[in-house]
């Protein structure tokens, strides 16, 4: 692409909407509900495609809007330790280590707005425009410019549901806190979109993992709050199509997820397993935090199911030799592949060694061993004790590592054994920004 074409507006443009955990079968199984996703799937691309490990947004947003893996982005989850201490940190955009989509956008001189990303807090001002998401303070120190968070407080934007409306068994006023927010962010995304003066527009619905927490098991087992999941999800496609009508010919659309989703049966409080069968324990009764693990620890665990090592060297207290390593691994593998809910059921579907998910110049913080769950089994790992391994929790649905979706609104896209990272370098091949593809962990599907 030629500087003639930039300033000529005829470089090819993307908008991407992000619906945060909207399983693909969930859109597949109700084409009534989802008109206007189903309309894309018939007429562009569609599928069902696979997350990372783990699939977990903190981790899973930044490895979409960069095309690399958490060895590169430096990002695991919403809790990871500094290098060679027991600190640990909530991982904010600054922490990510690789290049954002918008960031490669705006080097190739064009404008990048982007709204409600989680882990982008504090919101970068050499782009367009920004509103940060998940985990940001509020709206005043969360978008740039200020005019932006000036519309946006005038207009009631909230940069995330009030989870804790959820956890009550009445959950009126969770359904109804969840469409305000829903309204709020479609009135913002339309109003940016309609100025139509950026090349890329990357806004995330965040309300639909919220609305999945506490209802989706009433979808799929038929309880109480069905037809008002659904009608939510009504009022999602009508502002995805109505969004859709709204963008240029030289636009092209695409709607994804960061992670499936499925109903919840137990908590696996997996530092308690750990305490219980003698891999973790504790310097005294009072502990709150990794810090007050004791020096004979051999493992510790992180949401969700990362595993690490207690390791000489590498730990400050560190009990595993690096020789013993290798040893110690396996054996903590064959304990998790082992282990049983309260049924006999196996709880995970599998065991990953760090090699085989992490690879990069950031894997000194990457978790030995990640463990992704069977349907059902959501897994913990608090520092403070738990009563029991399993326990039921206040959600009724968990993320899940397949069956995320992804819709393109162009029938030269190939959603063909697809993952997360293939979206970032399908967009820049869309929009023609060049890239090395070495860089990149994913492939462009067009």
């Amino acid at each position: 692409m030629g500087l003639f074409d930039r300033l000529s507006g005829d470089a090819p443009r993307v908008a991407f909407l992000g619906l945060d955990g909207i399983p693909y079968d969930l859109v597949e199984d109700n084409p009534e509900v989802f008109e206007n996703l189903t309309d894309i799937a018939e007429s562009g691309s569609a599928g069902a495609i696979d997350s990372i490990v783990p699939p977990e947004s903190s981790a899973c947003w930044p490895a979409l809007t960069t095309g690399r893996n958490p060895g590169e982005t430096g990002v695991y989850g919403f809790q990871d330790r500094e290098v060679g201490t027991y600190d640990t940190y909530v991982p904010m955009g600054s922490d990510v280590q690789a290049d954002r989509l918008w960031d490669r956008v705006t080097d190739d001189g064009r404008k990048a707005s982007v709204f409600n990303v989680p882990v982008t807090f504090p919101p970068q001002r050499d782009i367009q425009r920004m509103v940060s998401g998940f985990l940001s303070p509020g709206i005043e120190k969360a978008s740039h410019p200020k005019d932006v968070g000036d519309y946006l407080q005038e207009h009631d934007y909230h940069i995330d549901v009030n989870a804790k409306l959820g956890h009550k068994d009445d959950k009126s006023d969770f359904v109804e806190n969840a469409h305000e927010v829903l309204d709020a962010r479609y009135e913002a995304f339309s109003h940016y979109i309609e100025q139509d003066d950026w090349d890329l527009f990357f806004g995330v619905f965040m309300s639909t993992d919220r609305v999945n927490h506490f209802l989706i098991k009433d979808y799929a087992r038929g309880g109480e709050y069905k037809e008002e999941f659904l009608e939510f999800y009504r009022k999602v496609d009508e502002y995805v199509g109505r969004l859709r009508d709204q963008l240029p010919d030289d636009v092209t659309l695409i709607v994804a997820s960061d992670h499936g989703f499925t109903s919840l049966d137990y908590e696996v409080h997996f530092n308690e397993w750990l305490r219980q069968e003698g891999w973790l324990e504790f310097q005294d009764d009072d502990h709150e935090s990794l810090d007050d693990i004791a020096a004979s620890t051999t493992a510790y665990s992180f949401i969700p199911g990362r595993f690490y090592i207690n390791l000489e060297g590498r730990e400050p207290r560190g009990s595993v030799r690096r020789d013993e390593y290798e040893n110690v691994r396996d054996e903590l593998k064959a304990d998790l592949e082992a282990l049983e809910g309260p049924d006999g059921e196996p709880v995970l579907d599998r065991v990953v060694e760090k090699e085989d998910a992490f690879e990069g110049e950031h894997t000194d913080i990457a978790p030995d061993l990640v463990a992704i769950p069977n349907d059902g089994f959501d897994l913990k790992a608090g520092f403070r004790g738990a009563d029991d391994v399993f326990a039921p929790g206040p959600r009724d649905g968990m993320h899940k590592f397949d069956n995320a979706s992804l819709f393109v609104d162009d029938e030269d896209v190939s959603v063909t054994d697809v993952d997360l990272l293939d979206i970032a370098p399908t967009i820049l091949e869309l929009m023609e920004v060049d890239y090395d593809a070495d860089e990149l962990d994913g492939r462009s599907l067009v």
